[in-house]
């Protein structure tokens, strides 16, 4: 059952945008082997250095512990210094939809 939502926004520094998503969804396939059944990486068409992610998964602490996986922890540690530090997040609870 999937109950677990995520939507969050990253500022990357000017011409950091498509480097840091590359990076973003270089792993993703692994993702659905530990949980996830929905993750996206999104260009932001008002701003061009913001990026989007949403994630779907069976539970938070499946999502928690993906944040521990070594390919994960080497993604943002390449990718913070192409960060601003801007971010924003929402977790959510799934109540259902298309592809859910």
């Amino acid at each position: 059952m999937i109950v677990y939502g995520y939507i969050g926004s990253m500022k990357t520094k000017p011409g950091c945008r498509d480097e840091v998503a590359a990076l973003l969804t270089a792993g993703a396939a692994a993702l659905r082997a530990i949980g996830c059944s929905h993750y996206l990486v999104f260009a932001s068409d008002t701003d061009p250095d913001t990026i989007w992610v949403t994630e779907v998964w069976e539970s938070k602490e499946k999502h928690d512990a993906s944040l521990q996986l070594p390919e994960v922890k080497a993604a943002i540690a390449t990718a913070m210094p192409m960060l601003t530090g801007e971010f924003t997040r929402q977790e959510l609870s799934v109540l259902g939809g298309l592809g859910v």
